[in-house]
């Protein structure tokens, strides 16, 4: 007992001190889940062998496992997939898992290495949706029209993964996988419909359970957590990955509450985020062997390329072809490509089944892992950079300065006033929706004191920012978005 406290001691100091080092970082370019990664290859087994990887923390780590999948199968509204961009992506997706089974069985590569099997083909199909949510909310992508793309295709590259794990990677036959995965959709609808049912007939427990939700008894929250432990369980009494029974817990936890709750949010996130999640991104990176990883330079590459390849080109292809639903620029399609190839838990479970069934050598899976982990930290630069540049329209000041050599310095800062006054209208935006949203929930007669300082605040923030830019509040709300800053 006393060895897995020690080791969950420095899993915990390193969960502490991650994201301290992420904020000074400059630029804060590098995600704390990179951060947590990094530390556990090098204080784990494979490294400086001060993180014990016993069962106690392994338990730990599938539960940060299961309430990561949790938190990003509640993510996604039902709604966005059965939508227009939910089907293109899930389309998408079907053309990836496509293309990568051309991969693997017929590139003599990977034929080489050993890696021509399914679990490699699910593995290039992965987005890592659960790690970019965070993301996401930390550069304030969340909510935007490239965000809801990431989503929407990032989505089916979560759930295509673990769907395909559970139908590919099984030991049964066909029809046995049909019917345990047939007898686990029944236990999910059930558990779906029961509290659904409750909901709506205003039923005595779920009264009780709502009114207790703020208290000692935390009713609410210890039902969502018996729900995802209970669904877990049912996966590995199926045989089933426990992914399939995280992720199906956050769907039914949306279905349940549509319209969120901000209270049980902060709960489940304060436990996730706060304590699991971060062991399981310290212990995957205590998987990683270091030095097989050195030691097969090629396959690490080729993995992050044949990724990119795989999995950004199909995405910036789909974007462009539907430019009438998604009118993203070409910079903005790009960076919803490169976030969408970001990819780790996935490679994580399926290389872990892959090593544990024999179809796939540890130092192999090691390597597939760290390739994993470094497109949680290459995919979101890269994504940051195109994002900031595509308001810059390189393009188009090419040709001004192609066209007019000698004004290049007034092009050139053109060009980044523009990216700058773009930026602020963003801001301008988000406060507006904010004031609405505000007005929208009762009268302004009838705020509290409370309210109707927050929304002359944000009057006052709003006419502030727009005199910055020399703007009149009195006849301007907004830029338009092909706004251009006036030459002299």
């Amino acid at each position: 007992m006393t060895q897995e406290l020690v080791s969950l001691t420095i899993i915990m100091a390193v969960a502490a001190v991650s994201p301290i080092v992420a904020q000074l970082i400059p630029g804060r370019f590098i995600p704390q889940t990179v951060l947590l990664l990094a530390a556990g290859a090098t204080l784990g087994p494979y490294g400086l062998g001060i993180i014990e990887v016993n069962d106690a923390v392994k338990l730990l780590s599938e539960l940060g496992m299961a309430f990561l999948f949790l938190l990003a199968g509640y993510e996604i509204d039902p709604k966005r997939l059965a939508g227009h961009q939910g089907k293109v992506g899930l389309l998408t997706w079907g053309i990836t898992l496509g293309l990568a089974w051309l991969v693997v069985t017929f590139l003599p590569f990977f034929t080489k290495q050993g890696i021509n099997g399914v679990a490699t083909v699910i593995a290039l199909t992965t987005t890592a949706l659960g790690t970019l949510m965070p993301i996401l909310k930390e550069r304030n992508l969340e909510g935007t029209p490239i965000g809801d793309a990431i989503i929407s295709y990032g989505t089916w590259g979560e759930l295509g993964p673990i769907l395909a794990m559970a139908i590919l990677l099984s030991t049964r036959t066909g029809w046995q996988t049909m019917l345990v995965l047939g007898a686990f959709l029944a236990i999910c609808l059930l558990c779906a419909t029961l509290p659904t049912k409750a909901l709506k007939t205003g039923h005595r427990l779920y009264r009780f359970l709502t009114e207790n939700a703020n208290t000692s008894s935390q009713t609410l929250m210890r039902l969502t957590t018996f729900l995802l432990i209970f669904l877990v369980t049912i996966s590995a009494l199926f045989e089933l990955d426990a992914v399939l029974g995280a992720f199906a817990a956050g769907f039914i936890l949306r279905y349940i509450i549509p319209d969120g709750s901000k209270s049980l949010e902060m709960k489940l996130e304060g436990v996730g985020y706060g304590f699991l999640i971060p062991v399981f991104f310290v212990v995957s990176g205590a998987a990683i062997n270091v030095r097989a990883v050195a030691g097969r330079p090629a396959l690490l590459v080729a993995f992050i390329v044949m990724l990119m390849l795989i999995r950004a080109v199909p995405v910036y292809v789909a974007l462009s072809l539907d430019k009438r639903e998604n009118p993203l620029s070409s910079h903005h399609r790009v960076t919803v490509a490169l976030y969408c190839t970001t990819a780790l838990p996935i490679i994580v479970a399926v290389t872990s089944l892959a090593v544990k069934v024999g179809t796939m050598q540890s130092d192999t899976a090691s390597t597939l892992v760290a390739a994993g982990a470094i497109t949680v930290f290459l995919m979101p630069l890269l994504g940051s950079i195109t994002y900031q540049v595509a308001d810059v329209h390189p393009v188009t000041a090419v040709r001004e300065i192609a066209h007019t050599p000698s004004d290049w310095r007034t092009i050139v800062r053109e060009h980044a006033q523009v990216r700058a006054l773009l930026h602020h209208q963003d801001r301008l935006k988000r406060l507006a929706e904010t004031l609405e949203s505000l007005e929208k929930q009762e009268g302004l007669n009838g705020l509290d004191s409370r309210r109707a300082e927050l929304v002359e605040r944000a009057r006052l923030e709003i006419d502030r920012q727009l005199k910055e830019l020399g703007l009149d509040p009195q006849l301007t709300t907004q830029l338009p978005h092909n706004y251009r800053y006036p030459k002299n």
